[in-house]
């Protein structure tokens, strides 16, 4: 893990508590192979997080869009913090480097390195409003997270795939998909989920997410691409 002082100067942040910035890059597996460290691990942190992105996101696209409906804000609220979202911006900032995993959870990469880099986005998220207050927490936000939204506007990444799958298999082939958790893991305020899109009996394509909702939207997304849809 290198020092945490090296991206408070990328980010210009001094934090007053050295111990809760790094809390917020301690897993939970860390502690499990170092017992005897003082320690916390970063779940409380990103459950703090997870509510001040929420706030800070919907107040903006609230009081930047009046002339939206609360269905489009919701959508767009969704692709700006989705995890897959939270995962890329936590590799721009190069989070991965202050990471404390353990051996095991240190190997691995792809989607389940990528739910720990949005977990502890959120933690980081929720360490800075401790310290720093909401000012600060927003500031981040805005610069980070929301800058991101001319780009979801533009590649239409707020598209209700979910919406779009079933209007096409019913068109197409006269069946409604139904949708079925093949697999839960994690805490129960960070449950992760593997979702099946099926056409009957036929499993049309999978997806992954940190809520039911996301990993539907993944798994009817990928069935477009698979079916040939798009």
């Amino acid at each position: 893990m290198e020092n945490l002082t090296k991206l408070e100067n990328t980010l210009i942040i001094s934090f007053r508590s050295k111990s809760l910035l790094q809390q917020a890059f301690v897993h939970r597996s860390y502690l499990n192979e170092n017992r005897d460290l003082h320690l916390e691990h970063n779940e409380r942190l990103e459950f703090l997080g997870d509510a001040v992105l929420e706030l800070v996101v919907t107040e903006h696209l609230y009081r930047e869009y009046p002339d939206r409906t609360e269905g489009e804000l919701t959508a767009w609220r969704a692709a700006l913090v989705n995890s897959k979202r939270l995962s890329s911006i936590g590799r721009e900032l190069h989070f991965n480097t202050y990471l404390m995993l353990s051996r095991g959870e240190a190997k691995e990469e792809g989607k389940a390195r990528d739910y720990i880099l949005a977990n502890t986005v959120e933690a980081f998220i929720g360490a800075l409003y401790l310290d720093q207050g909401l000012k600060f927490a927003e500031k981040f936000i805005t610069t980070y997270i929301l800058s991101k939204l001319p780009e979801v506007l533009q590649d239409k990444l707020f598209v209700d795939s979910k919406s779009r799958f079933q209007e096409l298999a019913q068109e197409k082939e006269g069946i409604t998909p139904t949708y079925i958790v093949l697999k839960e893991w994690g805490p129960d305020h960070a449950k992760h989920f593997r979702i099946g899109v099926y056409l009957e009996k036929e499993l049309a394509a999978e997806g992954e997410g940190s809520s039911k909702q996301e990993a539907e939207q993944e798994a009817a997304k990928n069935a477009l691409t698979e079916k040939n849809w798009e």
